[in-house]
């Protein structure tokens, strides 16, 4: 249940598309973002509930020998297998969605009046009851190509499979109530960014 007199953003879009980029431009106007990989990492620390599930489900394999979650080898698994997807998220999904409710709570305890929640999911997740409204960051496909190719050293084949694994970025943006094009340079999806929080919000939190 999201506390009254706070105003959650859900930011999200498609691999690659810069949402990081966009959410710390709203973080250096001192909008608390509230990262759901992040929050992914915190369900799965060793000796957490949702962590064992995992190992009992996937098999110990997942885990390297500290007991770490191997996330590389547990991504192999479940993506081309939607079975074991649904399995992961079964596990992991309440948990996140725990520890976003918390966070969000403590945001509104301590005054502030917008949060940010940002989360590639959030659409496929079934997660946007817990926000006000969806803000989705987009590119062009080609240039979503380049910079996932740039980012992780992968050919173009592979990059492809994995945007063609995601929801395509035409559907999230249906869902969005702001679009925000990150096509351009750093410096012109800045002076979007400042123009649009002008707008929302007169320049303040």
């Amino acid at each position: 249940m999201k506390p009254p007199g706070i105003r959650v953003i859900g930011l999200t879009g498609g691999v690659a598309t810069g949402k990081s980029s966009v959410a710390r431009f709203f973080e250096e106007r001192g909008v608390p973002v509230i990262d759901a990989d992040r929050l992914a990492r915190e369900a799965v620390e060793p000796g957490s509930p949702c962590l064992a599930r995992l190992a009992a489900l996937f098999g110990t394999g997942v885990l390297h020998g500290d007991g770490s979650l191997d996330r590389k080898r547990l991504a192999r698994m479940v993506f081309a297998d939607g079975e074991k997807r649904r399995q992961l998220e079964a596990v992991l999904h309440p948990e996140i969605r725990r520890l976003a409710e918390e966070r969000i709570a403590r945001a509104a305890a301590a005054g502030e009046r917008i949060v940010i929640y940002m989360a590639p999911l959030l659409i496929e997740a079934g997660a946007t009851d817990r926000v006000d409204e969806i803000w989705v960051v987009t590119v062009r496909p080609g240039i979503q190509v380049e910079r996932l190719m740039a980012r992780d050293g992968i050919g173009r084949d592979e990059a492809g499979r994995i945007i063609a694994s995601q929801m395509p970025l035409a559907e999230k943006e249906r869902h969005g109530r702001i679009v925000i094009d990150n096509s351009g340079t750093p410096e012109e999806t800045r002076r979007l960014l400042a123009a649009l929080w002008e707008q929302e919000t007169g320049g303040t939190p």
